[in-house]
């Protein structure tokens, strides 16, 4: 470097260009570990609201669950009795399942082509997963699949931006990764038009708050292991959660932090 230059920060570069959906999508496979270990799960009282929507309980039921990754939600479904196979696109993903939940079976595939046998089962979930489905496509194939009576469930964990830290925290991400953090939330959609725009399935909707509280390094591994970081430059990556660190450490000194989320529930029956 030449006397007068000066080597520029990661956080001082310009975003850089937007990576594509499927991209995204891929990069989860290479931080499966990460995913298991630091996302948070879900409350009990979000599958109290499914079984309350669906009329029906989950034990016993057969109950696909698509998009299951690493298996988060699909443990908590077989936990309450139910009858489950999950459908998961990623090697890594799956491999990591077969980890974690070696008694459950798993499938290769997606929710737009699903490779089950139609009306076979009680229950189609999908946990943080249906926004990367085609709408057009995969509510075809849930409906496919469902028995007549059965019940398609939709859910996500967003952050309570009502929540100042967290609030404070989304516009951070805003501002250095050049994302809209709102826009990113509403990609989970709460709108029953976003979830099928076709307008064929009549949605209710419900939402449940709840909280945990974990170290600052699994806050940090958590927010590190979704899609628009996976596909950072890592120095850029770095310089954020270094960064953010110091922020939270402000605000939780003791350095536990409390995430709390509402997770949006819709569910549609197959009439």
């Amino acid at each position: 470097m030449t006397t007068g230059q000066s080597q520029s920060h990661p956080r001082d570069l310009p975003p850089p260009p937007a990576p594509s959906h499927a991209a995204r999508a891929r990069s989860f496979d290479a931080a499966a570990a990460q995913y298991a270990a630091n996302r948070p799960s879900y409350p009990p009282a979000l599958l109290d609201a499914v079984e309350e929507e669906a009329g029906r309980a989950l034990a016993g039921a057969r109950v696909v669950d698509v998009g299951a990754g690493t298996g988060i939600a699909t443990a908590l479904l077989h936990a309450r009795g139910a009858d489950v196979v999950a459908v998961e696109p990623g090697e890594g993903m799956a491999a990591q399942f077969h980890a974690t939940l070696p008694g459950v079976p798993i499938v290769r595939g997606n929710g737009n082509a699903l490779p089950l046998a139609t009306g076979t089962a009680d229950f189609v979930t999908y946990a943080q997963a249906w926004h990367w489905t085609d709408p057009a496509r995969a509510v075809p194939e849930a409906l496919r699949v469902l028995r007549p009576g059965g019940a398609l469930a939709l859910w996500w964990n967003t952050s309570a931006l009502d929540v100042k830290w967290i609030a404070e925290a989304a516009e951070r991400v805003s501002r250095f990764f050049g994302v809209d953090y709102a826009a990113e939330q509403s990609k989970r959609p709460d709108r029953t038009d976003l979830a099928d725009p076709s307008g064929r399935l009549r949605f209710t909707r419900r939402e449940v708050r709840w909280s945990r509280r974990v170290p600052v390094d699994t806050h940090l591994a958590n927010i590190g292991s979704h899609s628009v970081f996976l596909v950072t430059p890592e120095p850029r990556r770095t310089a954020f959660l270094t960064e953010e660190r110091a922020h939270l450490l402000r605000t939780f000194p003791d350095g536990v932090v409390e995430e709390t989320y509402d997770v949006l529930l819709l569910v549609a029956h197959n009439t």
